[in-house]
């Protein structure tokens, strides 16, 4: 059976989903289908065989839609293919508009016949891709800001203080607050006179690996980094991340920092840089804690007594010792080994203080080191040796004069005329600038560890073993 043009038109095209008007070069609206009238929200007896623009230019809110229109009309030869905003009512709709030409039986042109469809579901799920890829696009952004801050700050700030900064809406405000926590500071024996003699380049890449190593250590034990003042470092337990066992944790760290001093000095002297000792002094008590100083300027610190008599505690120190307050001790539940006790007068303490020396911190943490041991060999005839006193790292004008009466590889006994109090922090020369600190008062004379040997040290107590006629092999084999 052949298919007719007009069961095309009825079956077909009557029922199409798209839109269709057919327009002549005369402007009159020739056929519309039943999808036009509901698109264009236009009453069939208002649309067919009425003029075009009688019907559209009267809508001054279609003029879009119009003028595509009545460019096809009259363009003739250059069909249409284009989005056009169409409103009816309250809705805004998009149609895709194409155009085409119609001929009459002899060929020629005359009309045109419109198609156009409602894109207005497809357009508003275009937007929401296009929204949920601005809104991936921004997190993107985020994600790599927060990347760079955390690469950046985390060179600077331990990574429980980047996670602060980053999460805390804003930024960062100035205040604090109080908590219990455990302070930690650690220092370098002699570090200053060594770097005296150093080239910058060598001592910037000690000071790094060893500041490094230690990072990690204390890090991993829970620790925060307050900051490194110079080869010292202040660091804290219990904020800003919270612990009961921020004591032990601060232990625990200690000991393995002093563990980890030996693969360091190996490592230093594969590559000829000098030994080094650190000290550590531990205290707790409550504390203000949190972000202080400008708006312009400010850190993530801690203030109060605290500190300063952690410092004090640090002090007391010589290399590869360890020293916690009773507090600290106090506060610890699991088996302390404590090869020795003090007694101490810290300044702006009240009264005097019994302080640790921690060697070992049992289960669950297993973690000991072993103290120096270093016994003073008795010598025939006395060294003579002229040294300085240090008040807090400032070395004293005023000359004074003694004599060693026995010697170790850290440790020497000072037989003096000069009153000497316990934990004073000499200078001697001896090869160099020799620095050490009086660790007890005996019978013979101040008994000395050495806190910084100089390189010449070796060479140095040689030659005046030699020249006081001690016996040279018999006294070093010994040492």
């Amino acid at each position: 059976m052949a298919i007719s043009s007009e069961w095309i038109k009825d079956s077909v095209i009557h029922n199409l989903a798209e839109g269709i008007i057919i327009i002549t070069f005369d402007g009159t609206i020739e056929y519309a289908n039943p999808a036009a009238f509901t698109i264009l929200d236009i009453p069939e007896e208002q649309m067919t065989g009425s003029k075009f623009a009688e019907v559209f230019f009267s809508d001054p809110d279609n003029d879009d839609f119009a003028q595509t229109v009545l460019d096809a009309v009259y363009a003739e030869t250059h069909p249409m293919d284009k989005v056009v905003p169409y409103r009816t009512g309250g809705d805004q709709k998009h149609l895709h508009v194409l155009t085409s030409f119609f001929r009459d039986p002899e060929c020629r042109p005359a009309g045109v016949t419109m198609v156009f469809s409602d894109l207005s579901e497809l357009m508003e799920l275009r937007d929401s891709l296009d929204t949920l890829e601005h809104i991936n696009s921004l997190n993107r952004q985020l994600n790599a800001r927060n990347a760079l801050l955390s690469k950046t700050f985390g060179q600077f700030l331990s990574d429980e203080i980047v996670k602060q900064l980053l999460e805390t809406p804003g930024g960062p405000a100035l205040g604090g607050k109080k908590k219990m926590l455990t302070v930690m500071m650690s220092d370098l024996r002699g570090f200053t006179a060594m770097s005296e003699k150093m080239d910058a380049g060598d001592l910037i890449s000690m000071l790094n690996h060893y500041l490094g190593v230690m990072t990690n250590v204390i890090q991993k034990r829970g620790g925060t980094i307050i900051e490194f003042i110079g080869d010292g470092i202040l660091a804290i337990f219990g904020a800003p991340i919270p612990s009961e066992e921020h004591s032990t944790q601060a232990v625990a760290a200690a000991l393995e920092m002093e563990k980890a001093m030996d693969d360091i000095n190996l490592w230093n002297a594969e590559r000829n840089y000098p030994r080094l000792e650190m000290g550590i002094g531990i205290d707790c008590g409550e504390v203000i804690v949190g972000n202080i100083g400008s708006e312009k300027r400010m850190k993530y610190g801690v203030v109060g007594s605290h500190v300063n008599l952690c410092g004090r505690i640090e002090s007391y120190c010589v290399g590869g010792q360890i020293l916690i307050s009773p507090d600290v001790r106090a506060r610890i539940q699991a088996p302390l080994k404590i090869s020795k006790e003090i007694m101490v007068s810290p300044k702006g303490a009240e009264e005097e203080m019994m302080l640790s020396q921690v060697t070992g911190l049992g289960e669950p943490y297993d973690i000991s080191v072993t103290a120096q041991k270093d016994a003073p060999i008795q010598i025939e005839h006395p060294l003579p040796v002229c040294f300085k006193r240090i008040s807090e790292k400032h070395t004293m004008e005023k000359n004074y004069f003694g004599g060693f009466t026995a010697i170790g590889r850290y440790s020497a006994v000072l037989e003096t005329e000069t009153e000497l109090e316990l934990f004073d922090n000499l200078r001697i020369n001896a090869g160099g600038q020799l620095f050490c600190k009086v660790m007890e008062k005996k019978d013979d004379g101040y008994f000395l560890h050495y806190t910084s040997i100089p390189l010449e040290y070796d060479k140095w107590i040689r030659e005046e073993l030699e020249k006081e006629g001690n016996d040279v092999n018999k006294v070093l084999l010994q040492v």
